[in-house]
């Protein structure tokens, strides 16, 4: 977990994010449609696809429903077909908050869903569930600061033992949850 947070998150989704928000809050269409390909192009499986583009969906309709969302942003959203990172991207320009503490947000849910999911999937109690997610919060700041960092041509997402994995889960018979 720690080598995706530091090698595929911050490099990748964490980075584009902070793009994102930015371009979220100048409204740069031209921008925002140019990050959202990136995302679109860089899912390497169908499943990863389907499960950004099934969490963007649910995230929109959230944000929907606070009506605190311009009609216009979510008009945005639907045409460059939502993925999570564009529409969480868009929740996180809303809040005002330094581009940081926005990553740093992103990067615990990211953390807590993954010990959430080895929960599920493997005899882990969870006392040790907690002292794998404090370990990983510790290693936030600086995935954060290497996110920042990134411009358009560092920017990556090479996790070739993930796509394998999930191209053969997204075959299997019988499934756990979407990965």
């Amino acid at each position: 977990l720690l080598d995706q947070l530091h090698h595929s998150q911050a490099r990748g989704d964490m980075a584009v994010i902070a793009q994102m928000v930015l371009a979220w809050q100048a409204f740069d269409k031209q921008r925002l449609t140019e990050l959202s390909q990136w995302v679109h192009a860089t899912r390497e499986s169908a499943e990863l696809r389907l499960q950004s583009e099934q969490m963007g969906r649910s995230m929109l309709e959230w944000l929907r429903n606070q009506n605190t969302v311009a009609i216009e942003s979510i008009d945005l959203c639907n045409a460059l077909i939502p993925t999570y990172p564009l529409t969480f991207s868009l929740a996180l320009s809303l809040t005002g908050a330094p581009i940081e503490q926005c990553l740093q947000s992103y990067a615990f849910g990211w953390a807590e869903n993954m010990v959430q999911a080895a929960l599920k999937s493997v005899p882990l109690g969870q006392n040790s569930g907690q002292r794998i997610l404090q370990v990983i919060s510790q290693n936030i700041s600086q995935a954060v600061a290497t996110a920042l960092a990134i411009n358009d041509e560092s920017r990556q997402v090479f996790s070739p033992m993930l796509a394998i994995l999930s191209a053969l889960h997204e075959t299997q018979y019988s499934r756990l949850f979407r990965s």
